[in-house]
């Protein structure tokens, strides 16, 4: 299957949803993403729903368990499936988070990694690596975390942009993380995010997080986006210009109205901004 070009405003791919999407698909909904891990190989009833989809729109890949900075061997069948599941259904993006969750099995975590030089050229490596099996830049995502690894020599902001020029790879802007970790640890989520390399980002995502009775920011794409998010992405909009954008909905689903409600803010804030389409070679 060719490609079909990843641009404007997506939603999370859910099989809560598949029901009311198979009715009726809102016109604002250019794109869907899934994660690869939960659906390669899938047959059977969800296989059949998932190409229904595919057939018709646009899907971008947003990885879980690769660990680029795990110091376990890179997944390389993993990489391999993803591979062929891309081609299979004509995807042409494919992110991953920028952070570690396996050792000798999978964490369920998304853990930070130590912002070093050493950790640089080893996550670049992994990059690299993942790169030359899909035979695709990739995009990797700014994490959220809650404990700031130990014994760094650098800020996030100077680790990222290292890793993303040392293995010529694309930027996934989160901007809900952005935003969490910047309660959280007390900085300008404006200026950390200017200081990234924008010029390389070829998805966002925006989302809805928890706050904790102690005022801790948790990041659980549980609940609808607030205003300072939805402020901090019209700021990364002109600076990234309409970038593919996707609304991470996982948790505490709501009705596809109320979803296509926030799908909708996401296009509005892109109408003023050139379209983009997503960058993958």
């Amino acid at each position: 299957m060719s490609h079909r070009p990843l641009r404007g405003a997506g939603l999370g791919f859910r099989r809560e949803l598949i029901a009311p999407l198979k009715s009726q698909v809102p016109d604002e909904i250019a794109f869907f993403e899934l994660a690869p891990e939960n659906w390669a190989g899938m047959g059977g009833k969800s296989g059949k729903d998932l190409r229904h989809f595919t057939e018709r729109f646009p899907f971008a890949c947003h990885g879980l368990s690769l660990s680029l900075g795990g110091i376990a061997p890179l997944d390389v069948a993993l990489l391999r499936r993803i591979k062929s599941f891309m081609a299979e259904h004509g995807m042409s993006l494919y992110t991953e988070h920028l952070s570690w969750c396996a050792d000798e099995s999978h964490l369920y975590d998304l853990l930070p990694i130590p912002m070093t030089e050493e950790a640089v050229k080893w996550t670049a490596d992994r990059i690299r690596q993942a790169q030359d099996i899909l035979e695709m830049r990739i995009g990797i995502e700014n994490a959220s975390y809650y404990v700031a690894p130990p014994g760094a020599d650098m800020s996030e902001t100077d680790f990222i942009s290292h890793i993303i020029r040392e293995a010529d790879c694309l930027l996934h802007l989160d901007v809900n993380n952005i935003y969490v970790n910047s309660r959280n640890f007390g900085f300008d989520p404006v200026d950390f995010m200017t200081a990234l390399p924008l010029e390389r980002t070829c998805y966002i995502h925006v989302a809805g997080h928890y706050v904790e009775p102690d005022g801790l920011l948790v990041d659980t794409h549980g609940a609808e986006v607030i205003d300072p998010v939805w402020s901090l992405l019209e700021t990364a909009y002109r600076h990234t210009g309409n970038v593919p954008t996707c609304l991470e909905r996982d948790f505490n689903i709501p009705d596809i109205s109320r979803l296509t409600a926030e799908v909708r803010t996401i296009a509005r804030l892109q109408s003023a901004i050139p379209a983009t389409e997503a960058k993958a070679a």
